[in-house]
């Protein structure tokens, strides 16, 4: 099954000491996918992690910080990109 939509990335969360292999969409803004990203690792770990809307997701391997209003689709993340959520 092929997912035009969506990119597979791994997701580094070091406030739990967490990994996880995410599907992104590739046409929401940053800022609306860190939410998403919030709730949802909040569900996963029934509210051990409590995210925050000062979170910012970063490249492990370039460092690079994604800006809140850009589009997924218009970054350097693909699939197999390794994200750090801070």
């Amino acid at each position: 099954m092929k997912v035009k939509n969506k990119v597979l990335v791994e997701l580094i969360v070091p406030e739990i000491e967490v990994a996880y292999d995410v599907y992104l969409p590739i046409n929401k803004r940053i800022g609306n996918i860190i939410c998403l990203l919030n709730k949802s690792i909040a569900e996963m770990t029934n509210g051990a992690y409590v995210g925050s809307n000062k979170n910012a997701l970063y490249n492990r391997y370039t460092n690079e910080k994604y800006h809140v209003n850009d589009l997924l689709y218009n970054t350097n993340i693909r699939n197999g990109t390794t994200l750090i959520l801070l």
